[in-house]
């Protein structure tokens, strides 16, 4: 028996019990999963749409199964899982508590994994509020054959590193929630072939190193931050020369060695449900259970049917018998399944959620979210004849004519809820359908969606709307008739790659407008895909192509508006269809030359205004940056900045600063002329300083945002997506930004510290003192040298010269025995390290205002009382501010995870940035 563990489980009935996660189909309590908790001691339940009927159901539900497990005597409470992708891939669908966001793909349209992070905190806030306590989510496959894959939309799309971004996005929003995250599907179900198995399964055909340079890099880099709690590893098989599979799941090969050994993952592994009919009529589930446990799996999914589910259980009991599992084995996973549940989970939790209470106030700003995500991800891949709005090319009285699909409708809409009761058993799904939703399926016609979205957008256009649905049957004499008495026609598409019908029906209606259009007649066509948008992305003779990534209802709302032009559509194209586009575009290639002071110092600072006019207000400190901030003139920093100019006016179009110190080349502001942008100056410019400092001897790490001098300490986060794609397409990879926010307090004078700080600080054994000038500073820069990055050292250097008027100094926090545990920067108002950092200067519009500084502080990481030695530091700062009669100060700057202490104290967040350090190799070809 493993001393770390309770002795409850050295009965092995009940460590068996806790390597299960199961469900079953209905809305209530039965007494097989009651007795599957009661005297089988299962430890996790899977949730699916069967189960949920509503917010306040679903609360019940799973307080009712934690009661059952409580009372069974559980040592900790039941996982209680969920899929809740968005999109069409919701279980718990309630349109009074629970909101509808846009699926993976749609959100990565966006262009910004700041909203997929909201989203993904606002899925699992409603989830957790109603008992669930892990989400089987994100996604992390790539759509390596994008347009023929189930997956669809339900994947962020074909680019490994876009998917790794906006994955790692929605895993923290997941954690921050309070609830577990379980990556899915390893190794990739993003390019399965479905017609090379024997079995009924769909198999991987690409080899490992394949693999390794695309699919399996969003997992590596979810694994890399530490916070996946889980991996859902697939039951596809696997065949190329050197792996022969015939279930992931089941394979030590891809569980132990490339997933644990290979890729480090410490945490739960969680099977496919072995339920699935190609295994257990090749296998059989008795030796499937054990063989997934051999192969590294800690839970094991049995989704619904009871005897096999029992089955299960004797199954790895007789495998413990047979010796084929060791007790390690088992207290091995029972451990990891025990750790994860420890971090989101608790009896008082579990037994009291908060439930409709919170939903209820939680749902208005969850609404406004849903509407911006919907909105944002609406995109417009072409307008080659500029039919959008509708308003601007049609007139009121001519008639609208929409052509709609009979498909089903998604399992996250009301209409789906509406009718599961009713459904009809005439379909057979193919093998393929079966991968695309499998448990989340509706066979019910989705009609009814489409029929509300036609009476909203007449209602929304005022004028007459014609709507007809179409079916393989193509182009009838109906169809004929409404195309020729409406003078613009969209017709809707769902996925059809794999529906041809729609492809033919689509392409027939087009060459009917032509024609049309020919003979001197007004035929526009809109063509929306609302699912997969490579159905008609490459098809150029549609000239004008929308995509909407789902069509529940809340997005076909969202498409009338965009369609009537209530907002202005900027979602793109994913992964690299995106780029290829982008690639396509005329670029300039423009001569950049060495900025030289005496010529260019008037032309920066007027490009530096024109910059703070075009500015959103969070970034109007650029009024106060001058051509004279980014020279440093320091012998420890070499220096060598660029400009893009008219030679005949002297006026600048762009400039870039960069600077290299101690191994590190840093970009540290990169500007392009508001009235010049998207024709490749800011292009230029980046390719010229990177291949500068790229040449650098010496060169470890290239940096993209500076502190000294602090203008722009990294890409500002309150910026749109299109900034952060922009550097992404220049070679960054952005997945693992430090994150930096300038604070400030204002009005200082009646400010007063929060009750009971200093006393703790005391509590602590926290001291503080102030030292001016080089000589009592070796600890100082010591410290900072060990714990900043070289720019920062620089800076503390150059504070510390400031003797004569002591307008800078440094404050230390010390522990016991006079350790070193902290240091800041003061700055009087006036000081001369504010031409440096135009946040401490006061803007034009207040000339008066006298700003104070506190700069840069320097922690020792990962100490117990860090957070208390921030704010004593800041407190000392904020004192001698006072002291020199400051209105306001200024924090500048401090790390996302110190944001929170400094709030508590008073601060507000004045700006937000991300600084990224990325290896010279991303930049090799340049060199």
């Amino acid at each position: 028996m493993d001393p770390e563990l309770d002795p409850l489980w050295q009965h092995l009935d009940w460590a068996i019990g806790q390597m299960l996660i199961m469900g079953w189909d209905g809305t209530e309590v039965t007494p097989q999963i009651r007795n599957l908790i009661e005297q089988h001691h299962l430890g996790s339940i899977l949730l699916t749409a069967k189960n949920l009927k509503s917010a306040q159901q679903t609360a019940r539900l799973v307080q009712e199964l934690q009661t059952i497990a409580h009372r069974a005597g559980h040592p900790q409470p039941l996982l209680i899982a969920v899929d809740q992708e968005n999109g069409g891939v919701n279980s718990l669908y309630d349109e009074d508590y629970i909101c509808q966001f846009p699926s993976a793909m749609g959100q990565a349209a966006a262009g910004n994994a700041e909203l997929a992070y909201k989203v993904a905190k606002a899925t699992a806030t409603e989830v957790s509020a109603v008992g669930v306590n892990l989400i089987l989510g994100p996604v992390l496959d790539v759509l390596t054959n994008a347009r023929y894959q189930p997956l669809g939309v339900r994947a962020t799309g074909d680019d490994p590193q876009e998917v790794s971004q906006y994955g790692i996005a929605a895993m923290n929003g997941y954690k921050d929630a309070g609830v577990a995250t379980c990556g899915k599907h390893f190794p990739s179900y993003g390019n399965l072939d479905f017609l090379g198995s024997s079995l009924d399964i769909p198999i991987i055909t690409q080899t490992l190193e394949e693999l390794s340079l695309s699919s399996l890099v969003p997992f590596r880099n979810a694994i890399a931050t530490g916070k996946l709690d889980a991996m859902f590893v697939g039951g596809c098989g696997i065949t190329n020369p050197s792996m022969s599979v015939n279930h992931a799941c089941l394979s030590d090969q891809v569980v132990d060695d490339l997933l644990r050994n290979e890729l480090g993952f410490q945490g739960v592994a969680i099977s496919e449900c072995l339920e699935m009919e190609g295994l257990r009529n090749e296998i059989g589930v008795k030796t499937g259970t054990v063989m997934a446990v051999e192969a590294g799996c800690d839970l094991v999914m049995l989704c619904r049917a009871y005897d096999v589910q029992l089955e299960a259980i004797s199954g790895l009991k007789l495998g413990v018998e047979n010796e084929l599992l060791t007790k390690e084995r088992i207290y091995t996973s029972l451990k990891r399944v025990l750790r994860l549940k420890k971090s989101c989970t608790s009896w008082p939790k579990a037994l009291n959620p908060p439930g409709i209470n919170l939903l209820s106030k939680i749902h208005p700003s969850h609404l406004a979210l849903s509407l911006k995500a919907y909105e944002d991800s609406i995109s417009v891949i072409r307008d080659t004849e500029k039919l959008l709005p509708l308003t601007n090319s049609m007139h009121q009285e001519e008639e609208l004519l929409l052509l709609t699909p009979l498909v089903r409708p998604l399992p996250a809409s009301s209409m789906s809820k509406a009718l599961v009761e009713a459904k009809s058993k005439s379909d057979t799904p193919t093998l393929h359908d079966k991968w695309a939703h499998r448990d989340q399926r509706s066979i019910m016609s989705g009609e009814g969606v489409f029929r509300e979205m036609g009476r909203s957008l007449a209602r929304a256009r005022h004028g007459k709307l014609l709507h007809t649905s179409y079916t393989a049957n193509g182009v009838r004499p109906v169809h004929e008739n409404l195309i020729n008495r409406a003078s613009c026609i969209i017709i809707v598409t769902a996925d059809a790659n794999r529906n041809l019908y729609q492809a033919g029906f689509t392409k027939h209606v087009s060459m009917m407008c032509s024609m049309l259009r020919a003979s001197g007649q007004k035929k526009s066509l809109i063509v929306v895909a609302v699912s997969s948008p490579y159905d008609f992305a490459m098809d150029k003779s549609i000239g004008t192509y929308i995509c909407t990534f789902d069509f529940t209802e809340t997005a076909m709302a969202a498409l009338v508006r965009a369609l009537c032009g209530k907002f202005k559509l900027q979602g793109t194209l994913p992964g690299t269809l995106r780029k290829s586009r982008k690639v396509q575009k005329s670029r300039q290639h423009w001569l950049v030359e060495a900025y030289n002071r005496d010529r260019d110092a008037g032309g920066l600072d007027d490009l530096l205004q024109a910059l703070a006019r075009a500015s959103a207000p969070a970034h109007q400190f650029l009024q106060t940056t001058g051509a004279h901030t980014f020279e440093l003139f320091n012998p420890n920093i070499e220096e060598a900045h660029f400009v893009v100019r008219n030679s005949s006016t002297q006026a600048l179009y762009g400039f870039c600063a960069t600077y290299f110190v101690q191994g590190t080349g840093i970009i540290g502001a990169i500007f392009v002329d508001p009235s010049k942008r998207n024709v490749s100056i800011g292009r230029s410019l980046h390719r010229r300083a990177l291949r500068g400092l790229a040449q650098k001897r010496g060169i470890k790490r290239i940096q993209l945002g500076m502190s000294f001098p602090g203008v722009f300490l990294g890409i500002p986060t309150d910026d749109n997506a299109s900034l952060r794609q922009w550097f992404s397409n220049g070679g960054w990879d952005l997945q693992f930004p430090r994150r930096l926010a300038n604070m400030s307090i204002t009005p200082l004078s009646s400010w007063s510290a929060p009750e009971g700080l200093l006393q703790c600080i005391q509590r602590a054994g926290i001291s503080f003192d102030l030292i001016h000038g080089p000589d009592n500073a070796e600890s100082v820069l010591a410290h900072v040298r060990t714990h900043a990055n070289p720019e920062v050292f620089e800076l503390y250097r150059f504070a510390l010269q400031e003797v004569n008027n002591k307008t800078c100094g440094v404050v230390r926090a010390k522990g016991h025995a006079e350790s070193l545990l902290g240091t800041v920067i003061i700055c009087s108002p006036g000081s001369s390290l504010a031409g440096f950092i135009p946040a401490l200067h006061s803007p034009p519009a207040e000339p008066d205002e006298m700003i104070g500084g506190i700069v840069a502080p320097v922690m020792v990481p990962a100490t117990a009382q860090g957070s208390l030695v921030l704010q004593g530091l800041a407190l000392m700062g904020l004192r001698q501010n006072k002291a020199h009669k400051a209105v306001r100060s200024v924090l500048s700057w401090v790390l996302d995870e110190a944001v929170e202490p400094m709030l508590a104290m008073g601060f507000d967040v004045v700006q937000a940035f991300e600084e990224f350090t990325n290896s010279p190799e991303n930049w090799q070809d340049l060199a």
